[in-house]
């Protein structure tokens, strides 16, 4: 990752803006043709727009910030000494903001519809405990964090691959959890629809926001310390130069 730091947080806000009103505004997409209800397939193309907006950014963006786009990768990687603590605070921020846009935007472009529809907001399932959805959150969020440390971090990793498997974890992510959480993976994902859904006075169910930060955060602490640990790639980290995004998304510079 190479880039002064103010560029490299329009990177990721940009990253996370992108992921947002391609993601989230899939769902009010779907919602919208299945007037208002949305079944299996259709969370099943949202996951998929997910995953191919999560792949173009990592791809756009991982030379410059390391595309995390999302809180729980920068903690994750913080918490196993990829990321400086230092510049986490400033990331999250950048993030935040980013998903905040990528909802305002889904809201221009769909109008008021978007609001009364939630903005893709993300909410917890009906008959789903609020301990049941960290649970899930957190696995999902155990997967991403996985695939960015393999492909991403790891110098064994195949050179190219980082970005469409990123994606497509978070796609398999989404289309197991979907149906109980909506598969945020993501606290930016989730505050943003939020911020914009209140802001337009429709429905914003700011009670879920806790378990859409705690299963995430535990997910990807728990992700990056287990790979460490298990597949030791701190071994490879000096004969290998850096290939494409493989590495980039620690944030060492160049």
């Amino acid at each position: 990752m190479t880039g002064e730091l103010p560029r490299r947080l329009l990177a990721e806000l940009i990253g996370t803006a992108i992921l947002v009103f391609f993601g989230a505004g899939s769902v009010v997409a779907a919602l919208t043709l299945g007037e208002g209800a949305l079944d299996y397939p259709g969370l099943g193309m949202i996951a998929i727009t997910f995953g191919l907006a999560i792949a173009i950014a990592v791809y756009a963006f991982g030379t410059t910030s390391g595309a995390h786009i999302n809180p729980a990768v920068t903690v994750g990687l913080a918490s196993v000494g990829r990321f400086p603590w230092g510049e986490v605070p400033a990331y999250v921020v950048a993030q935040l903001v980013g998903g905040t846009v990528g909802a305002a935007l889904i809201a221009a472009a769909f109008g008021g519809d978007a609001v009364d529809l939630g903005t893709g907001q993300t909410t917890i399932a009906d008959g789903v405990s609020y301990g049941q959805a960290i649970v899930a959150e957190a696995i999902g969020t155990y997967l991403l964090l996985i695939a960015i440390m393999a492909l991403a971090v790891d110098r064994r990793a195949p050179n190219g691959w980082a970005g469409l498997m990123i994606g497509l974890a978070v796609t398999a992510a989404i289309l197991v959890i979907g149906p109980l959480t909506g598969g945020s993976l993501n606290p930016a994902r989730t505050f943003g629809p939020l911020l914009v859904t209140a802001i337009g006075g429709g429905d914003a169910e700011w009670g879920d926001l806790a378990a859409y930060v705690i299963g995430p955060l535990i997910g990807a602490v728990l992700a990056t310390v287990s790979y460490d640990v298990i597949a030791r790639p701190r071994a490879f980290d000096e004969p290998e130069p850096p290939q494409g995004t493989l590495g980039d998304i620690e944030g060492r510079r160049e």
